[in-house]
């Protein structure tokens, strides 16, 4: 057993406010140190914004968990300073493979095109990631950066205010009180501040259950992903293998409804269904085993007052798609900036309620595509396992059938159309690069466009003329100039001019697009930037 689990991250230490007379308030508090409450933290603390993380725990989570971590994270990651650690260490692929009983019938590249840094995914189990994330937190510290972990402090009630929130905080010393400007939780699936605050969750529970099991062997599979339909060591049901970091394999077998999940998860029971799998004379030891069911449900609003949730405290999908920590990561992305305006008085808080309406509209399409795969891959009545089973056949041969095969639509990044913080499109442009949208990367020489862009406001401007930087309302822009004279690949000009001869371009602090016109207008762009803080 891996003894990363054993080692505490941030053990419990006895905290000034615990002795304080009054309740401390502190701008910002998160709930939950898994991977979105420090990628929040992180987040928030690099724009200055003092940040505490409480955690009932002290480790690492116990078991690989979410272990696929696509693009876009993965360039949110490097914004916060941890993404090359992630990708050193991590499995990088971009093939599946997809197979019906013995057959191959396709495989898919999710990442045709060059000029990216980074990859389509990368497999890397959870307790990495999250220790990656606590390296980045101590080394922010040793810097002076306004953050602070506090393992041992379980949240035992939350009061809510107009202009504050209060939590009474349990630790081995006794409990203590605390405020937050802020409240952020992203305390997971079961949230208990969800619970406390008696809100629920809408949407679905599907009727099945799927094994998990990390498997250490050797073994000679490719760094893909393979999904099986209906195969001969798991008949009438599913299969999934993934190659992780240190020798470890994921193998996900569905196993139906009516199970006993305890039973289930027992080592002899477990281990006949690898054989059958991997075969009698693969040898390989059990890491972890865990059985989950499909959730596709979301809570109706993710902003309540001076509280805000993110990841799994908001939404859960099934696991197929990968689009639960990459869209929590989406979460954070979307609120650290917001949330860093309102702070500093720089936008109202009423601007947060963009981070609802973002955030659901992304959670919608994230339980929208797990709830088809789901269908597919699990079909509940005869003649829906006929048409899947036809179209799986036809695959095989036709490619006209293969985007209708639905193994699990993997995590792509989310386009806000109909945002209010958009302005109406003026350019001709490509409709990767539409206002909402994340904006691609491009390879310039030999360093990329996304780090360029860092977490502020970006004026990027492709063979056109702006001021270098433009303060309105307290909002500070500064222009990145291009030109396509030095696109020697092509890619800025098809990714972010399409037929158009220039483009100037207002990029938010998460790299999504605001406003696009031709050319430069000052009053235009002025608009822009307010309607793109919450002021239009």
């Amino acid at each position: 057993m891996n003894k990363i689990f054993e080692v505490p991250l941030y053990p419990y230490e006895r905290s000034p406010d615990q002795d304080a007379a009054a309740p401390v308030r502190h701008p910002v508090v998160i709930i939950g140190a898994g991977p979105i409450g420090l990628g929040m933290g992180i987040d928030l603390a690099q724009q200055g914004v003092k940040v505490v993380i409480v955690d009932d725990n002290d480790k690492v989570s116990f078991g690989s968990r979410a272990i696929c971590f696509a693009k876009r994270p993965l360039e949110i990651l490097d914004r916060l300073g941890c993404g090359q650690p992630m990708v050193d260490k991590g499995v990088e692929w971009d093939v599946g493979k997809v197979f019906f009983d013995d057959r191959e019938v396709y495989k898919f590249e999710l990442l045709p095109e060059k000029g990216h840094q980074r990859p389509a995914f990368i497999n890397l189990q959870q307790y990495y990631f999250e220790e990656y994330l606590v390296n980045r937190v101590r080394e922010m510290e040793a810097e002076g950066a306004p953050i602070e972990i506090r393992g041992g402090n379980k949240v035992a009630a939350i009061g809510t205010h107009p202009d504050h929130a209060t939590l009474e905080i349990d630790t081995p010393e006794g409990s203590y009180n605390i405020e937050a400007d802020w409240l952020v939780a992203c305390d997971g699936a079961g949230s208990p501040t969800r619970q406390m605050l008696g809100l629920d969750f809408v949407g679905r529970v599907f009727e099945d259950n799927f094994l998990i099991a990390d498997v250490i062997m050797e073994a000679d599979f490719p760094s893909e992903r393979w999904f099986w339909f209906d195969p001969p060591f798991n008949r009438g049901q599913s299969a999934l293998l993934h190659k992780q970091p240190d020798g470890v394999w994921r193998i996900d077998l569905q196993l139906g409804w009516d199970i006993d999940k305890d039973e289930e998860k027992k080592p002899e029971n477990v281990i006949p269904r690898l054989k059958a799998m991997l075969g009698d004379d693969v040898e390989f030891e059990l890491e972890w085993v865990s059985i989950y069911t499909f959730q596709c449900r979301r809570m109706e609003k993710f902003r309540h007052g001076r509280v805000l949730f993110a990841g799994d405290a908001a939404h859960q999908v099934s696991p197929f798609g990968a689009r639960g920590a990459n869209s929590g990561l989406q979460d954070t992305d979307n609120l650290g900036w917001k949330l860093k305006l309102v702070i500093d008085g720089k936008a109202d808080e009423t601007l947060l309620d963009s981070y609802d309406i973002e955030r659901i509209h992304g959670a919608d399409e994230n339980i929208l595509n797990s709830t088809r795969s789901t269908d597919f891959i699990t079909p509940k009545s005869e003649m829906s396992r006929l048409l899947r089973d036809s179209v799986l056949d036809l695959a095989e041969h036709y490619e006209f059938a293969r985007p209708l095969v639905n193994s699990g639509r993997l995590s792509v990044p989310c386009t806000y159309d109909g945002s209010p913080l958009n302005s109406a499109d003026a350019l001709d442009g490509p409709i990767k690069t539409r206002p909402g949208s994340p904006c691609p990367d491009v390879p310039l020489g030999d360093e990329f466009l996304l780090p360029k862009l860092g977490n502020k406001f970006i004026l990027l401007t492709i063979d056109a003329d702006a001021p270098d930087v433009i303060e309105e309302d307290g909002v500070e822009v500064t222009r990145l100039a291009l030109s396509v004279k030095d696109d020697r690949t092509g890619a800025l000009k098809e990714r972010y001019l399409g037929h158009a001869s220039s483009a100037v371009y207002l990029i938010r602090p998460d790299q999504h697009v605001a406003a696009r016109r031709p050319s430069f207008d000052d009053n235009l762009f002025r608009a822009a930037i307010r309607r793109a803080t919450g002021k239009e």
